[in-house]
């Protein structure tokens, strides 16, 4: 194989091959080489197989992976690739495993679990696609409405629509070039997710005679699905925040012979059904009964409800891995949308610029054709009408809207083009910062979209402060606290005391109103399994509903300013010693979190564009936001920019393994480096002697 690697000063990888197949082999070897531990946990998350090493701790979602059948379905999807697709996934696969034995043994992960590293299938990327994934939509909050709707009333069901923190969110714009300093378009944003360590994006380069493109990889899965510059052409998504994966409430009985039926539309028929073993490190293996109806696999097996998962790629045996490949070799935005046509999941909005002037605003995925009850609530499997329309090949879905971009397009997860698709959105106020911010330049620069990246205003706080400014009767300490207050900037920067005092009187709202017995009801939900908690939590719920609960739903007005009320005095008593960033500290997860490390603080809160993301009333600790931040120049590819919350390597103690996070931390971007003469090539053997 003719196969160069070379590194910037950052450490990520530039990948030079002879053809498409040897770049994708060489882009999975490389990837094995820095970030095995990662992949090989991802690859045991999508096998429902991480608590063999990690522990019962990880039981709840091998037990999930297998009900939700990810590993088959992942097999069915690769099968009906077309050929050369299959054959770029099965280079990558094969790099992978060409690399998986060195990378392991840099990583001491490995020795400290007993793991031996294993062998990625063909099929093993899609796998890790869709365990990535499955939760991205945020199906359990059907779960949610339908215990509100239970215990509150129909008329109740969507009192806490709203981006919550079980769901991946981002931001996302375009600047055309009448826009900007140069007179080309500029692509800039950043994905919010749980922060992970090592990260969720991988920086790359990838070259070829065929095409030569710098993007943010997802590790286990070849090419660059979500953000990627080829040189005339850039694009970028956040999540559409549509709804598209329906759960249904089955019957289900045992006949004489053992086998299971579901009572369907047209009566009893007979599901699928098999046992399949867990191994739990240091406790008793797990069995696992799998049951799929003509719905979609059993997710939820009682003992309140028994609960089936329909979505898109178990049923249309399709992700949309086609585009990946088209996307590397785009020149125009045409040549974009095309390569989105196919795709499937998740459903993203997508924007895209050439340096023809060309500009794309559309949404890309699947959206079945079904009732709108469907998209609310978990509907009965025994009764017409709750079927997917036209369930066979090729699946009908729903139109995929596009919108022309105007001088500037955001994208942050608000209603605006995706809105027939969805139900819960993203509160405005990013969408509208940023929107706010582009339109005071028409000068930009690619190091000026910092300044957007990094915002820290606060637009979601006037509800709760317009409470606070009608506050009477306060003790001398409250009403100074209360002026305070009312003279803050509305700025959730990591050293201002005026932020730590406001998120304390928050949490302390929150947890009035979420033990008012209006809301308290909603305190115990059904026995669904620990890993929907997070959309099932009640506090959780009331603090990213928190503006709708303040200004409607059941509690009383007066109650509601009785419970504002006695949080200032509360914080008043004992106000925060420490301003917001003392509180407000990092949070990744890592499947070996390290007890050493003490994370620092963040700017930034849930609705800032800077959206590093707590749970107010519960932790100021914050697990969500930017997983990445980029900025595509259409001028000058090499006067792009970009940053990762940590860096290029995951093995411990390479110097590359943290070398951004001060970077990350200020806001601040490393230069995409292009020219082949600033990197320092890397001989084949480096690894393999470590």
């Amino acid at each position: 194989m003719s196969i160069e690697v070379y590194r910037d000063t950052w450490g990520i990888p530039h990948l030079r091959a002879a053809d498409t197949h040897e770049l994708s082999h060489a882009q999975g070897r490389t990837t094995a080489l820095d970030r095995a531990w990662q992949l090989e946990v991802e690859r045991h998350r999508a096998q429902g197989t991480t608590a063999a090493f990690l522990g019962p701790e990880a039981l709840d979602w091998d037990v999930f992976a297998r009900r939700a059948r990810l590993a088959d379905t992942a097999r069915r999807c690769f099968d009906a690739l077309d050929e050369p697709t299959r054959a770029w996934v099965r280079a990558y696969v094969d790099g992978v495993n060409a690399g998986l034995a060195a990378g392991a043994r840099r990583s001491p992960e490995f020795a400290a679990t007993g793991l031996a590293p294993g062998r990625w299938e063909p099929w093993t990327p899609l796998a890790v696609w869709l365990s990535t994934h499955i939760l991205f939509a945020g199906f359990p909050t059907k779960l949610w409405r339908d215990h509100v709707a239970r215990r509150l009333g129909e008329e109740y069901a969507e009192l806490f629509a709203t981006d919550a923190p079980g769901t991946a969110g981002s931001n996302g714009w375009l600047v055309t070039g009448d826009r900007t300093a140069t007179g080309a378009a500029l692509i800039a944003g950043d994905p919010h997710r749980f922060i992970e360590s090592p990260g969720v994006y991988q920086q790359i380069r990838l070259a070829c005679p065929e095409y030569d493109v710098v993007g943010l990889a997802v590790p286990g899965v070849p090419g660059l699905a979500h953000f990627g510059h080829t040189g005339t052409v850039a694009w970028a998504i956040t999540n559409a925040m549509a709804d598209y994966q329906d759960l249904y409430r089955e019957r289900l009985r045992r006949t004489g012979d053992g086998g299971i039926e579901a009572l369907g539309p047209e009566g009893w028929a007979s599901a699928r059904a098999h046992t399949e073993t867990i191994e739990v490190k240091g406790a008793e293996p797990v069995t696992v009964e799998v049951v799929e109806t003509a719905r979609g696999p059993v997710v939820i097996d009682g003992p309140d409800d028994v609960i089936s998962l329909r979505y898109p790629p178990r049923v249309t045996h399709r992700l949309g891995f086609a585009t990946l490949p088209a996307l590397l070799a785009a020149r125009t935005v045409e040549d974009v949308d095309r390569a989105f046509d196919p795709w499937v999941e998740p459903v993203n909005v997508v924007q895209a610029a050439d340096t023809a002037g060309g500009t794309l605003h559309r949404v890309a995925g699947h959206v079945p054709l079904r009732r709108h009850d469907n998209r609310l609530r978990v509907v009965p499997a025994w009764e017409p009408g709750h079927e997917w329309h036209g369930a066979h090949e090729p699946m009908p879905h729903e139109p995929m809207p596009r919108e022309p971009v105007d001088g500037v397009a955001v994208m942050a997860n608000a209603r605006g083009i995706a809105s027939p698709l969805g139900v819960e959105f993203a509160p405005p106020h990013r969408a509208r910062r940023i929107a706010h911010l582009l339109d005071g330049r028409e000068d930009w620069t690619g190091p000026g979209m910092a300044a957007v990246h990094t915002d820290t205003h606060l637009a979601s706080a006037r509800p709760l402060l317009t409470l606070v400014a009608g506050l009477a009767d306060l003790s001398p300490k409250a009403r100074e606290l209360r002026d305070r207050l009312l003279c803050w900037n509305r700025r959730m920067t990591a050293d201002s005391m005026d932020a730590a005092v406001f998120a304390a009187v928050r949490g302390a709202v929150v947890r009035r109103l979420a033990a008012h017995p209006a809301l308290a009801v909603l305190a115990e939900p059904p026995a669904y399994p620990a890993l929907f908690q997070p959309w099932l939590a009640l506090v959780p719920r009331v603090a990213y509903a928190l503006e709708t609960l303040l200004t409607g739903g059941p509690v009383p007005e007066a109650d509601r300013s009785a419970a504002v009320h006695a949080a200032v005095e509360e914080v008043a008593a004992a106000p925060p010693a420490e301003p917001w960033g003392a509180t407000h500290r990092l949070a990744p997860w890592a499947a070996l979190p390290d007890p050493a490390d003490a994370w620092p603080g963040l700017d930034g809160d849930h609705d800032c564009v800077l959206s590093a993301s707590s749970v107010p009333g519960v932790t100021d600790l914050a697990a969500r936001g930017p997983a990445a931040r980029y900025v595509w120049d259409l001028a000058r590819r090499e006067d792009s920019l970009w940053v990762v919350p940590f860096g290029a390597s995951g093995v411990p103690g390479d110097p590359h393994r943290r070398d951004q996070l001060p970077l990350w931390l200020r806001g601040d971007l490393a230069p995409v480096v292009t020219d082949w003469n600033q990197l320092t090539e890397e001989h084949e053997e480096h690894h393999d002697h470590d």
